[in-house]
């Protein structure tokens, strides 16, 4: 069972569903601490309700002083805004969700609806999200898992944001088990980034 910290820096959608999935048994995984760098998240009240210790970090630094304190497997970004700089010691340890199926509408500027937007520019028939590791630059890193969802010609950016958000949360969950099971070090070995 992997100790995971979990950054975030909206509502704290994702950290419901682990939290739900832990409760029910379905997560191999335990969160140690959250963290966010917007000081009101609904995030980090929603963790405090939870029991877990959580608490506002405005950079790099400040995150990894806290996460110091905690004995921690990995760092999930659950809708973590922000480019992240892991201490050394968990530097491969970094996991996070996208929402599109990477190589595609991803990187410095792709993020939350402006990726669907993108995707309904395109007229993708197809979308989806990719769980990867972090490696400091966005959206890089051995990818972990990715699931794909069909979209109509007549989906909105809400109703394709919806579809994806599901595949999410049944995406990062499965990812994590994958990593417990297997070990960081085989998703860095099989691709060469």
């Amino acid at each position: 069972m992997l100790k995971m910290a979990v950054l975030l820096s909206g509502s704290g959608r994702t950290l419901d569903n682990f939290h739900e999935r832990i409760v029910a048994g379905t997560l191999s995984g335990s969160i140690q601490v959250v963290i966010s760098n917007v000081g009101d998240a609904l995030g980090l009240t929603k963790a405090r309700n939870y029991g877990y210790p959580a608490f506002h970090a405005t950079g790099s630094d400040s995150t990894n002083a806290i996460l110091a304190q905690y004995d921690i497997d990995i760092i999930c970004l659950a809708g973590y805004l922000k480019l992240y700089q892991p201490p050394s010691g968990l530097a491969r340890a970094v996991i996070n969700i996208h929402p599109s199926l990477i190589p595609s509408f991803c990187g410095p500027g792709f993020y939350g609806s402006r990726v669907h937007r993108a995707v309904k520019a395109r007229g993708c028939t197809v979308s989806g999200c990719t769980v990867h590791f972090a490696d400091g630059n966005y959206d890089e890193g051995p990818i972990i898992l990715q699931k794909c969802v069909g979209l109509e010609y007549e989906d909105s950016i809400d109703t394709i944001a919806a579809k994806v958000f599901a595949a999410e949360c049944e995406a990062f969950p499965a990812a994590i088990n994958l990593v417990d099971a297997k070990g960081v070090d085989f998703f860095w070995k099989k691709v060469a980034v």
